[in-house]
């Protein structure tokens, strides 16, 4: 039986899917696919690549939106990506889909003609950049023939790229959005709102999966505050192992 993990963008809320990577390894779940968007194309491509959980947690907190990003000051955004690419290139150092040890497919949203694009061959860390290239904070990434922004404006939980292959399908969301918002500022506004909007093209994917994790709480870290990558990735670990068991999933797959 073929088994796959979708991973969701959400900036640094992304760090939940490496909770939720420890607690499915402690449930002994072993993946035949991966995709990921934005943050969970970062997660999926390490742990394709043969990093555990906790090490990935170790590396991504050198991975921050500070250290590894330089001002652009263009019309295309704020920020480039150049530190993040030497970031990538150290812990990614071959830079090919073909080396990993799991199957990988990263979405990005080509631009200029409105599509989502998928990409499991060829170059790594360049596809990574494009599905994590925030519009209007990062400048649009050129890959290939296109041009690139984030894939979580149009496949926030790429799903579908992989779902035929699969015959069990695991969905992770880091979005939930929390009832109780009290709207302090603007910043606040207008974050909760493109996450909104963002969150609606999931709908779809997560009624593909077979199982869906979610874990609440995290509405309240923004998408960039990988400072509190420790208290993310510990919700997500505790609401994976306390929602579900090694004993539900043998159920689920064996329902399949």
């Amino acid at each position: 039986m073929k088994v796959g993990l979708a991973l969701s963008g959400g900036g640094a809320r992304g760090v939940a899917h490496i909770g939720v990577l420890q607690a499915l390894e402690e449930f002994g779940i072993k993946f035949d696919y991966l995709a990921g968007t934005s943050a969970g194309s970062i997660i999926g491509a390490m742990y394709a690549y043969g990093y555990s959980p906790v090490r990935i947690l170790e590396i991504i907190q050198q991975i921050t939106i500070f250290k590894s990003v330089r001002p652009a000051w263009t019309w295309a955004g704020l920020l480039r990506m150049d530190g993040m690419k030497d970031l990538l290139m150290k812990y990614l150092p071959e830079n090919d889909f073909a080396k990993l040890k799991i199957p990988l497919t990263i979405a990005a949203t080509e631009i200029r003609k409105g599509e989502i694009h998928y990409f499991s061959e060829g170059e790594l860390v360049q596809a990574i950049m494009a599905s994590c290239s925030i519009p209007a904070v990062f400048s649009p990434m050129p890959y290939r023939d296109g041009l690139y922004v984030d894939g979580g404006v149009f496949d926030n939980l790429p799903v579908r790229s992989i779902r035929q292959k699969c015959d069990f399908m695991i969905g992770s969301h880091c979005n939930h959005i929390p009832s109780d918002f009290d709207p302090k500022n603007m910043k606040m506004v207008i974050e909760r709102s493109l996450l909104m909007a963002i969150n609606a093209n999931t709908l779809t994917s997560k009624g593909l999966c077979d199982v869906m994790i979610e874990p609440r709480n995290l509405g309240k870290y923004g998408s960039f505050e990988i400072g509190k990558a420790m208290e993310i990735f510990e919700i997500a670990y505790q609401y994976t192992k306390t929602n579900f068991s090694e004993a539900s999933f043998e159920a689920a797959l064996h329902k399949k």
